[in-house]
C-alpha cells in the first residue's frame, strides 16, 4: 500500500496510509458532458463504477426503476396470501417486532398498511433487558391469549426454531419476515420471507427488514386487487410508506446502492414534508432545521427512537410512528427526548471505560478485533460504545456487559468493511462458545458465560485473522480526490450533493489537502476541535474534528508553535448566521515537510 501512499502517508496519526482512489478520466469527462455534473462529482462518480450510462440514474433515482418483483422473494406470494386470508377471515393479527429503529419502521410501516383494509394489529415489542432479541414462545402465549390468530414476526424470527416450534405446537400461525444472515435449521414458519434465506433469488440481501416489509406491502397491495379487495376501498399508497422505509434503512447502516439508494432518495422526500405526526413530534425535540437528511434521520431521529428500547419502555418508538394523533405523538416525543439524553450519559460512562481498558492494553497493528468488557455495562448501549471504539481504531470491535450476579454476559460488536463479524460471531456461537449469537456483516449481537470472554477473544482472533489482514478499506483511508482552499466554496459543497444520499456503500466524499498550516486551533464544546488552515497564497480552510482533543489528531492540532499538515475530511455546506460557507470535517492527520 506504501508504494502507492498519497503524499507519502504511510501512517498518519490516524494511524492509517492513504490512497487516492483511482477513476478513468475519459469516464469521468463523459459523465460531466452527459450530465453537467462539475470535475469533483464527474470524479466521484467515476471512481465509483458509474459511467455516461448509469450515472444519470443514480443521480436521480426512482423507485419505479429499482423495486425488484416481490415474488422473487422466497416466501414472500405465501405471505401475502397468508395475510389475506386471515383479513378476510377477521382473525386478530399481531406483529413481533424488534426493538431498534428497523424493528419500530418495519411495525409501523405494517401497521398502517393493516389498518386500511382491516382492524390495526397488536404490537409486540420485547424487552432489550428482560427479554432480549427475538420472539420467544412466552411472547407467544401471550399474543395468543390476546386473541392474535397470526403473528407477524419483523426484523427478527429467521433463527427463532424452539419459539417457533413452540408457536406451531399451540397452533399459532407465524410468518416471518426478516433479513438477517441465515445459517442452520430454517424456523417452521407458515410463512418466511428473508433475501438472505438459502435458495432465495431476489438479489436483495442488501435490504433492511424495513426495505423487505416495503416489498411486502407492494405483495399485499397485489394480491388484494387480485381478490378484488379494493372495489369499494382505496388501495393503500405505497409511497407513503417510504419515509419509514428510508429510516430504517439509514438506522441499519445498509448498502445505499440500487434499490436501497432509492428508498432512501424517495423517503426523506416524504419525510421533509413532516406530515407523519410521530416523525414531526420527533424532528421538533431534536431541532432537526429542515428538509430531512440522511444525518437527520441517522443520528438525531433514530436514537431518539431506539432510546426508548435501550433505557426505557420498548415499544415507545413503535408506538410513536404508528399513533396519529399529535398530542399522544408529542408526548411520546419529549419521553424519547429524556430517555436519549439518560442515554448518552450511560454511555459516554461505557466507553469511556471501554477505551480505556483497550489503551491500557495496547493495539497490536496485526489485532484483527478488539473486545472490551465491564461489570453492569448496560446492554442497552454497548452496540453504540462498540461503533465509537471502532471508529477510534479503524477495527471491528465488541463490547460486553457482564452480570455479576448470573455470571451472563451480553455483546454488541460493530465490524469494518471486509470483516463479516456477525458470519464469525455465528461460527463461534457454533463451535459452543456463545449461548446465543449472530448478526450481519457489519454488526452481531451474542450472549455468553462471562468466564468464556478470554476464551472467545482467541477465537475470533483467529478466525478474523485472514479477513483483516486482506481488508485494505479498512486500514486505509480512501480519498475520493485532492483539492485546494482556493477551489472549496458554498457552491462547491452543493453541487457534490447531487450524488446524496450518502452512507453505508455510498459513503461521503472525502478530499485530501497538501501541507496546509495551521493559523489557529481551539478547543470546542465536548473533546472538538476547530481548526483554521492556510495554503501557500493565502487560501484559508476552516475546519472541525469532532471527540478529537483527547486523540494524537486533537493533541497535534493544539500543540504550539508551527505545524504544517497534510489534512483529510469531508467537506460540508453551512448555511447559518455566519453565511454560506465550506466547513471540512476532519477524519485524518498527517505531519507535512
Amino acid at each position: 500500500m506504501s508504494a502507492g501512499a498519497l503524499f507519502g502517508v504511510t501512517r498518519s496519526l490516524g494511524g492509517r496510509a492513504w490512497a487516492l482512489k483511482p477513476a478513468d478520466d475519459r469516464v469521468a469527462g463523459e459523465i460531466a458532458r452527459l450530465t453537467g455534473a462539475n470535475d469533483a462529482l464527474a470524479r466521484l462518480l467515476a471512481a465509483r463504477g458509474l459511467t455516461a450510462d448509469t450515472a444519470p440514474g443514480f443521480l436521480a433515482p426512482r423507485l419505479r426503476d429499482t423495486f425488484p418483483d416481490p415474488s422473487s422473494f422466497k416466501g414472500m406470494d405465501t405471505a401475502a396470501r397468508l395475510i389475506w386470508d386471515a383479513v378476510e377471515a377477521g382473525v386478530r393479527i399481531a406483529l413481533f417486532a424488534d426493538y431498534d429503529v428497523d424493528g419500530a419502521t418495519s411495525a409501523a410501516q405494517l401497521s398502517r398498511g393493516l389498518s386500511a383494509v382491516s382492524e390495526p394489529p397488536l404490537i409486540y415489542v420485547p424487552d432489550r433487558i428482560e427479554e432480549g432479541y427475538g420472539p420467544s414462545t412466552a411472547a407467544f402465549e401471550t399474543l395468543k391469549n390476546q386473541g392474535a390468530g397470526l403473528v407477524i414476526t419483523l426484523d427478527c424470527g429467521a433463527a427463532a426454531v424452539v419459539p417457533l416450534a413452540g408457536a406451531r405446537a399451540m397452533d399459532l400461525p407465524v410468518a416471518v419476515i426478516d433479513h438477517h444472515l441465515m445459517d442452520g435449521a430454517a424456523p417452521d414458519a407458515d410463512a418466511l420471507v428473508n433475501p438472505n434465506q438459502p435458495g432465495d433469488q431476489s438479489g436483495c440481501g442488501h435490504l433492511a427488514a424495513a426495505g423487505v416489509v416495503f416489498v411486502l406491502l407492494a405483495a399485499l397491495n397485489r394480491e388484494g386487487r387480485t381478490r378484488g379487495a379494493f372495489a369499494s376501498r382505496p388501495e393503500p399508497d405505497l409511497l407513503a410508506f417510504a419515509d419509514l422505509a428510508a429510516l430504517g434503512t439509514i438506522c441499519d447502516v445498509v448498502p445505499l446502492t440500487g434499490f436501497n439508494r432509492a428508498i432512501t432518495a424517495q423517503g426523506l422526500n416524504v419525510m421533509s414534508a413532516w406530515a407523519r405526526p410521530g416523525l414531526k413530534a420527533l424532528a421538533d425535540v431534536a431541532g432537526v432545521p429542515g428538509p430531512a437528511g440522511v444525518y437527520h434521520a441517522g443520528f438525531l431521529i433514530g436514537p431518539r427512537i431506539t432510546a426508548g428500547g435501550r433505557v426505557g419502555k420498548s415499544d415507545l418508538g413503535a408506538r410513536l410512528l404508528i399513533s396519529e394523533d399529535a398530542q399522544e405523538t408529542r408526548a411520546i416525543a419529549a419521553e424519547l427526548d429524556r430517555l436519549n439524553g439518560e442515554r448518552r450519559e450511560i454511555e459516554a460512562g461505557v466507553l469511556d471505560g471501554a477505551l480505556a481498558q483497550i489503551e491500557a492494553a495496547g493495539v497490536s497493528e496485526s489485532a484483527p478485533i478488539l473486545i472490551a468488557a465491564g461489570e453492569h455495562w448496560h446492554p442497552g448501549v454497548i452496540g453504540i460504545a462498540a461503533g465509537r471504539m471502532k471508529d477510534r481504531f479503524n477495527r471491528p470491535s465488541i463490547v460486553i456487559g457482564i452480570d455479576p450476579e448470573t455470571g451472563l454476559a451480553k455483546g454488541s460488536g460493530r465490524s469494518c468493511t471486509g470483516v463479516n463479524l456477525g458470519a464469525a460471531i455465528a461460527r463461534a456461537r457454533d463451535a459452543g462458545l456463545l449461548l446465543a449469537g449472530g448478526g450481519h456483516a457489519m454488526a452481531g449481537g451474542l450472549t455468553m458465560a462471562a468466564n468464556r470472554i478470554d476464551e472467545l477473544r482467541a477465537f475470533l482472533e483467529s478466525e478474523l485473522a485472514a479477513e483483516w489482514a486482506a481488508a485494505d478499506e479498512a486500514r486505509t483511508l480512501q480519498l475520493d480526490a485532492v483539492a485546494h482552499p482556493a477551489s472549496v466554496s458554498f457552491e462547491f459543497c452543493e453541487a457534490l450533493s447531487a450524488a446524496a444520499p450518502f452512507g453505508q456503500g455510498n459513503p461521503e466524499p472525502r478530499f485530501a489537502f497538501a501541507d496546509l498550516r495551521r493559523t489557529f486551533a481551539k478547543l470546542v464544546g465536548v473533546n472538538h476541535v476547530r481548526v483554521t488552515f492556510e495554503a501557500a497564497g493565502g487560501a484559508r480552510l476552516q475546519g472541525i474534528a469532532f471527540r478529537a482533543a483527547e486523540g494524537p489528531m486533537g493533541q497535534a492540532l493544539l500543540a504550539p508553535g508551527e505545524a504544517r499538515f497534510h489534512v483529510a475530511g469531508k467537506l460540508r455546506a453551512e448555511d447559518n448566521q455566519y453565511g454560506r460557507r465550506a466547513e471540512l470535517h476532519l477524519e485524518d492527520l498527517a505531519p507535512a515537510g
